[in-house]
């Protein structure tokens, strides 16, 4: 049986994160020897999210909060959650998220997801949509949705994006 303990997981940060999305993670998933689910510690600095506003296709994502207090945004406002609250993001435009730390102490959350490739994500604030064909890969294609095509550019004779 492998084990580990949310609160003594130590995270690491990512080089070249943004101001406002400057968060320490670890993936656990690996670890624990799991291929259906993910889960995700992340450690939030005052005033740093871990994503931009979204939602998943493909996917169903949970939300435990371990550890101090985080500002939940979602299609009908801001709630502030507590240690031990969990909440669920649908697939879908019901599911949009974003967490921010708006408080003046780290914030320690875990983030558990269905691991279904290919997934596909949409911002709707960037009105932007990626799509990961599996997990680890780098072919991620992230697009804005305004530059989308007809279904036969390119397909039949004379026609072609603008």
């Amino acid at each position: 049986m492998r084990r580990l303990n949310l609160n003594d997981v130590e995270v690491g940060f990512d080089e070249g994160d943004p101001a406002g999305y400057h968060t320490a993670y670890r993936r656990l998933g690996p670890e624990l020897g799991g291929t259906l689910l993910g889960g995700t510690v992340y450690e939030l600095p005052p005033g740093q999210s871990i994503c931009p506003y979204h939602y998943e296709w493909g996917n169903e994502e949970w939300l435990v909060v371990v550890a101090g207090c985080v500002v939940l945004r979602h299609p009908d406002g801001e709630d502030v959650l507590d240690p031990g609250d969990m909440v669920c993001f649908p697939q879908g435009p019901e599911g949009a998220h974003k967490l921010t730390n708006g408080t003046e102490e780290p914030v320690r959350v875990l983030l558990l997801s269905t691991k279904i490739d290919p997934a596909a994500s949409v911002y709707p604030d960037s009105d932007k949509i990626g799509i990961w064909p599996a997990a680890g890969s780098d072919e991620a294609l992230i697009v804005q949705r305004s530059s989308g095509v007809d279904y036969w550019v390119g397909e039949i004779p004379d026609t072609e994006a603008t």
